[in-house]
């Protein structure tokens, strides 16, 4: 037989017994094993740096980054102290979105001195409150603390001594917490149902499907929060811009990570109790969409290499952090020839803590690095902590805006909303195309090494039906596929997508197709006819929330996109033997379900397809109202919905139906000019 007749030409994937697709696998929580892989040179780094923290910017709504609006600070009720002072601060980071916190100083300023951004974590009204004597005497005696006055506050302990030191620190608020009362605690930090009311296509609310389609969320938010509280203390006259640091504990470590690794006038950070390989952050401010998906915090850290970076152990998730995941941070900071730039301190025998110790070595640290002169080891001085009253924003002359309010939630996320797309309309066509591809989690380029192994091979008359298996061995993926091949092939091969999967080959375009010459694919697609396949998998957390299944796996309609690189890689790339490879690779999809998905597949796919006849039936990502939906996408709508992944076709060939004016003529008969 001609060999030419081997090539397949209907290829029909079967994802019911795939019992060595990784895929099958219980989706990955925040409980998983996040281990850093450094790279072996530098060059390697740098792309995989850009890669991480491109992903980190699309999954908390900040590419492009939002509108800049004015700040309108308000600073008042300055308190005078032992070697310090203290001032309220409000600002919007958005408009009408409050940002609160206090602003320390040192009593005497001489020049540019260092700014210090503090991250609080999953302390309650932790700017504001105070410990206990009993529990203050208790952190004494087991040496986490140094002083009875002092140690009643963590948080005004470490902003008293840095401004002692010599530096302007601000420390802001969480959402929820101390001042900040716009959203109330129970969406921040306690979420754990949908909220009908506000799972509407306009005027949505945090954790509907479609915040998670605009890529909006509490971590988001925070994250804004911190850029713009870096704006702030940047705009202070005597902020050194080349002496910026960032510290936080558990939550506020979190922060620290993440605007160290995005925000390039950060110098220095130390993050604590929060750099592991481990648990990743237990709160639904800490996750996103998109998140974490083949990275973690460790490789976070990473990314703010080679500047000063130090962080702590505690008897919590970070345990093992001295074996697991600080070494190969060490490797990196050594690659670069700064392996003294990283730093790990010991503490396993406390518990989860920014206790009196850690905060020495974050003191001693920056005394380093920033050049301040103190004596080292830097240690604590006692101080008499304020009260409440001296440090709330909040006042009869400076009103408080409206608490726990679901109408500014929503009026909120519309502003992003539309802020996003008029950012958007302007930037260059590459912000939206990166944008998408971290959305749909795969590029073209690293779809994969595809392997083909035949099974069976039948004749058929005028072509010929083969079944076998694809293996995508760079992502353990495995397709059952069968071909139906043409006799007479003329080189073209159309990938043919059904919401039926298999069973749509027998119809009469596809015989049209075989008749003509063409090899026709055919397809089930991931758990395509399965119960699996009905409803999106969710993470056994049992809170609602689409960050804790989506911050770590790609969602199915994604998982489905990547199955159709798969396809075309192998069209292209992969070499059967002295078989000819196909001249011109097609794609059909005319369902409401996989008409969308052939559509983000050409848009990653580009030229490697080079027809494409797709009816999408006018699906929008902004419209499905659950995140279990099989269409349901994390940042579908943000990069301007299914629009905008046709746009990134460009002029490529394209018959499409369902996005306005009809096509004229007939898909098929297109398909085979």
């Amino acid at each position: 037989m001609n060999s030419k007749l081997l090539f397949l030409a209907v290829v029909a994937v079967s994802s019911l017994a795939r019992a060595e697709d990784i895929r099958q696998q219980p989706p990955k929580d925040l409980n998983g094993y996040f281990p850093f892989n450094p790279p072996s040179s530098l060059s390697e780094w740098d792309a995989r740096r850009e890669v991480v923290r491109r992903q980190i910017l699309v999954a908390e709504g900040l590419w492009p980054m939002p509108t800049k609006t004015p700040l309108n600070a308000v600073v008042h009720g300055k308190v005078e102290g032992d070697g310090f002072t203290v001032e309220k601060v409000y600002f919007e980071s958005a408009p009408g979105f409050f940002v609160t916190g206090s602003l320390w100083k040192p009593k005497e300023i001489k020049g540019k001195v260092p700014g210090v951004m503090f991250a609080h974590g999953h302390w309650k009204d932790a700017r504001l409150s105070q410990e206990t004597e009993a529990k203050v005497r208790g952190e004494i005696a087991a040496g986490g603390e140094r002083f009875e006055r002092g140690g009643k506050s963590i948080f005004q302990s470490l902003c008293v001594q840095l401004a002692r030191m010599g530096c302007v620190v601000w420390q802001w608020d969480m959402l929820s917490d101390s001042d900040s009362v716009q959203i109330p605690r129970e969406v921040v930090h306690t979420f754990g149902k949908q909220r009908p009311e506000m799972n509407t296509a306009e005027n949505w609310g945090l954790y509907s499907p479609q915040a998670e389609a605009h890529l909006q969320s509490i971590m988001a938010l925070q994250t804004w929060n911190a850029v713009r509280g870096l704006d702030f203390l940047l705009s202070l006259p005597e902020v050194d811009p080349e002496r910026t640091a960032i510290t936080g504990a558990s939550g506020g470590g979190t922060q620290t990570m993440l605007l160290a690794a995005i925000d390039d006038r950060i110098k220095l950070s130390f993050p604590c109790v929060m750099v592991s390989t481990a648990m990743q952050g237990g709160c639904t401010c800490e996750n996103t969409s998109l998140l974490r998906i083949n990275t973690g915090n460790v490789e976070f850290a990473g990314l703010f290499a080679p500047k000063p970076q130090g962080m702590n152990t505690a008897n919590d998730w970070t345990k093992e952090m001295a074996t697991k995941g600080f070494p190969d941070l060490q490797k990196l900071y050594t690659t670069f020839g700064k392996k003294d730039n990283v730093f790990l301190l010991r503490g396993e025998h406390f518990p989860h803590n920014y206790n009196a110790v850690t905060r020495s070595a974050f003191y001693t640290f920056l005394n380093k690095h920033f050049k301040l002169g103190q004596t080292s080891p830097v240690i604590e001085q006692d101080y008499e902590p304020l009260s409440r009253e001296q440090l709330s924003v909040w006042d009869d002359k400076h009103p408080a805006p409206k608490a726990a309010d679901p109408e500014f939630e929503r009026k909120l996320l519309a502003y992003l909303a539309s802020d996003a797309e008029k950012q958007l309309s302007k930037a260059e066509p590459k912000v939206l195309r990166e944008g998408v591809e971290v959305v749909l989690g795969r590029t073209y380029d690293k779809a994969g090494e595809v392997e083909w192994t035949l099974k069976d091979k039948q004749d058929r008359g005028g072509h010929l039906e083969m079944t076998g298996t694809l293996t995508n061995k760079t992502y353990s993926e495995e397709l059952n596929v069968a071909w139906l091949y043409p006799k007479q092939w003329n080189g073209r091969v159309v990938i043919w997508l059904d919401d039926a999967g298999k069973p749509g080959l027998a119809n009469d375009d596809v015989k049209k197709l075989v008749a003509g010459g063409a090899a026709v694919l055919g397809v089930d697609l991931l758990f395509q006819g399965s119960e699996e396949g009905k409803q999106n998998r969710v993470v056994k957390n049992p809170r609602e929330f689409a960050g804790y299944t989506y911050g770590y796996n790609h969602a199915l309609f994604a998982q489905r996109v990547h199955d159709v690189l798969t396809l075309t890689t192998f069209l292209r790339n992969t070499k059967v033997g002295t078989h000819p490879s196909p001249k011109s690779v097609c794609v059909a999809a005319f369902g409401p379900q996989t008409g969308p998905i052939a559509v983000a597949a050409r848009a990653l796919a580009g030229e490697a397809i080079d027809r494409a006849a797709v009816d999408t039936h006018g699906f929008r990502f902004g419209k499905v109202l659950d995140y279990r939906d099989p269409m349901f996408l994390p940042g579908g709508a943000k990069y301007q919905d299914v629009p905008g992944m046709i746009s990134l076709q460009g002029t490529q060939a394209k018959w499409v139906k369902g996005e306005g004016k009809a096509p004229e003529g007939d898909p098929v008969k297109w398909l085979m000019e």
